[in-house]
């Protein structure tokens, strides 16, 4: 599945899959074969940061 292309959408998607099916952004990111770098340079575009101790995007 792609991600979705608009940052606040993704921003949504990313956090929802991290709280429902990954323990980190690695996982997620080699799960669905999406570069971390992208999916955070995307989110910062918008003001959020991964908190890895929360396991979120805020």
């Amino acid at each position: 599945m792609a991600v979705p292309n608009d940052p606040i959408i993704l921003l949504s998607y990313i956090n929802t899959q991290l709280r429902d099916n990954f323990e980190s952004l690695d996982d997620l990111c080699k799960s669905l074969d999406v570069s971390r770098s992208e999916i955070e340079d995307k989110l910062s575009s918008v003001g959020y940061v991964y908190d890895v101790n929360q396991n979120r995007f805020k």
